[in-house]
């Protein structure tokens, strides 16, 4: 626990300096002793400088939180919140046990598969609807509220709910499927984005694009069923529609990445539908096609 007027307060650590990692810093500095950590030199500059400044359509309100970079000693956190992308979850897990108090939780709020197994036994895997944008280092601008699940402790859900987010806990079953619920919609949409290199609602007035998005979206569900994993949906293809009408003026992560040149999630996502496709003998045409579209891009 850190202090705050003389009182003992709760004390998170905040790994990822992005988009998400400075709007949940920004809120949950409301109610906690925050700490982004990071590897980008310029997030960590400009958050530690001068807090993390959170803007709507009508204001905007600056957050005191602390920012340092990966590796630096820190006294352990009652709870460790992981925002990097999935291909630094390897990196980051490393730092996991020396980061974290005794009886302190870690949660991963990251997109993708698999990212809870690489950071150890004590990860809690979290699903959230909450989109955000990131305007400039340590400048964030929220772009669709939702909520977050945690398949955990009701009183952890209790934190993020006292700094006026939508959090719920869920058992372990529910967040497997909201988690495949999730991949089901990211897995039509970020990289069809990307590669197209257009807002989530252009893919729904692009014939050729939307039959690929709800193709892949499909399969994501064929494969959940074959794991015994009921999706939170009875039509993956719809929900992915949905979402991507919802969300019509964003970016997705996956474009906003390859906008900056940098590595994408598309591993983690379309990539872990074909892997476990092959596993388990389902097919998986649409994202094995956005898989080899999208990575020779990457790479360049």
């Amino acid at each position: 626990m850190g202090r705050r007027d003389g009182a003992l307060t709760m004390r998170v650590h905040v790994l990822g300096t992005g988009a998400l990692a400075c709007f949940f810093g920004a809120r949950l500095a409301r109610v906690a002793e925050v700490t982004l950590i990071g590897t980008w030199t310029e997030g960590i500059t400009a958050i530690a400088s001068g807090g993390i400044v959170l803007e709507t359509p009508d204001t905007e309100e600056t957050f005191a939180a602390k920012a340092v970079r990966l590796g630096t000693p820190l006294e352990a956190a009652d709870l460790v919140l992981v925002l990097v992308k999935s291909w630094q979850t390897d990196r980051v897990a490393r730092e996991i046990p020396a980061l974290t108090a005794r009886n302190g939780h870690v949660l991963t709020l990251q997109n993708g598969l698999g990212n809870a197994e690489k950071l150890g036994t004590r990860a809690l895997l979290g699903v959230t609807e909450q989109g955000a944008t990131l305007v400039a280092p340590g400048r964030v601008r929220p772009s669709g509220d939702g909520p977050t699940d945690i398949a955990g402790p009701d009183s952890l859900a209790a934190v993020f709910r006292s700094a006026g987010l939508d959090a719920r806990a869920v058992d372990p079953a529910r967040g497997a499927s909201l988690a495949w619920g999730k991949l089901a919609a990211n897995a039509g949409i970020n990289a069809l984005s990307a590669i197209l290199r257009v807002p989530n609602g252009q893919l729904l007035a692009r014939p050729e694009a939307l039959a690929l998005l709800e193709c892949a979206a499909n399969e994501v569900g064929e494969v959940a069923r074959a794991k015994g994993i009921a999706l939170p949906f009875p039509d993956a293809a719809a929900e992915a529609r949905r979402v991507a009408r919802t969300t019509a003026s964003n970016h997705s992560s996956m474009l906003q990445d390859v906008l900056r040149g940098a590595p994408t999630e598309i591993d983690s996502i379309n990539g872990a539908v074909v892997r476990e496709g092959a596993r388990l003998g389902v097919p998986t045409q649409a994202n094995e096609t956005l898989l080899r579209l999208l990575a020779p891009r990457v790479a360049a």
